[in-house]
């Protein structure tokens, strides 16, 4: 056996031990919560919106995502979705030194009858960047990565929310 193959062999050996030790101390990977409910409408939400697209795609895993709001069991209304970035930090030459990212989400479900099954809620999540415009496109990058990890978040949230419907 040559030494790469035992290198292999030690890898898949110690990746089977800790995957043994930690299904054997209860450790399970985070689910997605259980919707109780069968099918949804998103609307309010802007034209291809970041968010609705994820949101849409995290629920179709469960159920089915209506274009209707008349077909659906359940009408999730987008009431703001924003994406904003304001200076924090600025030198004397008045050039940017932090940022801050914010991502803001207000919303309601109701039935397609119109009985309020979630009232007004508001989430907001934000994040620090530091900038340098020497390394400009590096910070895009990372501020776009930074929108996609707090949409992540937003958009669990709202299913953790939307678990805790009955229709």
């Amino acid at each position: 056996m040559s030494s790469s193959e035992r290198r292999r062999l030690l890898a898949a050996v110690s990746a089977a031990g800790i995957s043994a030790l930690l299904a054997g101390c209860g450790f399970q990977l985070r689910q997605p919560p259980r919707l109780a409910f069968s099918s949804i409408a998103l609307v309010g939400f802007a034209p291809r919106s970041p968010l609705a697209e994820e949101l849409k795609r995290q629920l179709a895993r469960q159920v089915q995502v209506q274009d209707d709001p008349a077909r659906a069991e359940i009408v999730l209304r987008a009431l703001e979705d924003v994406r904003e970035r304001s200076i924090v930090a600025s030198t004397s030459a008045a050039l940017v030194r932090e940022q801050q990212l914010r991502l803001k989400l207000s919303f309601r479900a109701d039935t397609p009858g119109g009985r309020e099954l979630i009232a007004r809620a508001e989430l907001l999540v934000a994040r620090d960047l530091s900038y340098s415009e020497t390394a400009a496109l590096a910070k895009e990058s990372e501020e776009a990565e930074l929108f996609r990890e707090m949409q992540s978040d937003v958009v669990g949230q709202v299913l953790r929310r939307l678990a805790s419907v009955s229709v």
